[in-house]
């Protein structure tokens, strides 16, 4: 369906400059743009092959002028972007009603408006709210609550007690509400403490593919209004995340680590249970974070420093090969002066 580059300039906040009434079909980068495409250009270099390339608009944020091309300019390319690719790309409108093959308890509560598909549980006492999706396979445990306009991709596992808000979308495959890694040793084993707390995903919340967030010991599990996560993330028990936090793909939370709101994980990164990580906290791909970390501060490494820190350490490791011939050329100098002067 076109749209127009005046409706798209309203829909991303943006401002004309050419012919508003051309018809924009689709959008893509530079390099496969064709015509009656939309694209976007961040930077001076960008512009220039977005220019030359067959669309036939541009997104822009800055003072850029083209006799080629309309352009829609924007304070914030990426944030245009974000409003504008629903727009040319709406997602699937799944109709409502309860697939014949699901299973549901008669003590569940799904709303009308909401859609049940093929082959999904749905334990006693559940309650699924307004336009929340289904899509297959999913099982939800008992006296479980999702919210208004949330979305299960297949084979999304939801635990029993396990309370999900509102616009929250989980991706295939993830568990929700597992048990805590808990044991004790006794008489020559390992016994398991029963994890009897629940996951608790605010409103807004985006959880990856293949993703676990384990149910809290006692208390709860907790991941703040807007948190985003990536795919294969582990959070362990009673880890409390914070609102708007990033946490990217294969990272692990050790249990009772708790994070503010606005930090930064990179992926492949570990942190140690029982933590504090402050507002705004970041750390580094691939760290190891084993001590608190204060509100706005950066950790890099193995184990974990502060940002200046670890970059000097590894400019000084760096070095070491450079250190080490200079090391032995000295001490060839000190034997053939110990020489000469007989010692």
């Amino acid at each position: 369906m076109p749209f127009t580059a005046s409706l798209i300039a309203e829909q991303v906040q943006g401002e004309v400059f050419g012919d508003g009434s051309v018809e924009l079909t689709c959008i893509a980068s530079a390099g496969d743009a064709k015509q009656g495409d939309l694209t976007f250009a961040e930077h001076e270099t960008y512009f220039a092959t977005a220019e030359g390339s067959q669309a036939t608009a541009i997104l822009v944020a800055g003072d850029f002028i083209s006799s080629k091309k309309v352009l829609i300019r924007v304070p914030n390319v990426r944030v245009a972007m974000a409003r504008v690719l629903p727009v040319f790309f709406p997602a699937d409108e799944l109709a409502p009603g309860v697939h014949a093959s699901a299973t549901i308890d008669p003590s569940a509560q799904i709303h009308p408006t909401s859609h049940i598909g093929p082959n999904c549980v749905i334990g006693a006492r559940v309650s699924v709210g307004a336009r929340s999706v289904l899509m297959g396979g999913n099982q939800v445990g008992r006296d479980s609550q999702i919210g208004d306009d949330a979305c299960l991709f297949p084979n999304v596992v939801i635990y029993a007690k396990c309370q999900i808000g509102h616009r929250v979308t989980i991706h295939a495959s993830t568990v929700i509400g597992s048990d805590g890694y808990g044991y004790v040793f006794d008489e020559g084993h390992h016994r398991k403490i029963l994890q009897i707390g629940k996951v608790i995903l605010h409103d807004d919340v985006e959880i990856g593919a293949n993703a676990a967030i384990d149910r809290g010991a006692l208390g709860d599990t907790i991941i703040g209004q807007g948190t985003k996560i990536d795919n294969l993330v582990h959070v362990a028990h009673n880890v409390s995340i914070g609102r708007h936090c990033l946490v990217m793909g294969q990272v692990g939370f050790g249990g009772s680590t708790r994070l503010g709101d606005y930090c930064v994980i990179a992926s492949q990164s570990g942190i140690a249970g029982h933590l504090k990580l402050g507002n705004q906290a970041m750390v580094g791909a691939k760290s190891g974070v084993m001590r608190d970390i204060p509100d706005k501060a950066t950790v890099l490494g193995y184990p974990a420093a502060p940002d200046k820190q670890a970059k000097r350490q590894w400019i000084g490791v760096q070095q070491l090969p450079d250190v080490i011939r200079r090391m032995r050329e000295l001490e060839k100098q000190v034997e053939q002066l110990k020489s000469k002067t007989g010692g």
